[in-house]
């Protein structure tokens, strides 16, 4: 099964609801195989949405560049 490219930006919510950036970021291998590296950043948001703002202020991210990843239950 092949998955599609890895969006570059990660929002996931913690167990207690807030919400966390991930930025990851996609090189290939000499077999052109995918290789892929993720940085937590140390800030906690209260929303979703001031997660997507401050990814667009400091990493100039663009709308289609983000995944979602909530709590499971």
């Amino acid at each position: 099964m092949t998955q599609g490219p890895v969006r570059p930006f990660l929002i996931a919510k913690n167990d207690e609801g807030a919400y966390r950036l991930t930025v990851r970021d996609t090189h290939y291998n000499s077999q052109d195989y995918p290789i892929v590296t993720s940085h937590l950043q140390d800030e906690i948001f209260k929303t979703a949405a001031a997660a997507k703002a401050f990814a667009k202020e400091k990493f100039n991210a663009k709308t289609g560049e983000f995944s979602m990843k909530l709590k499971a239950g």
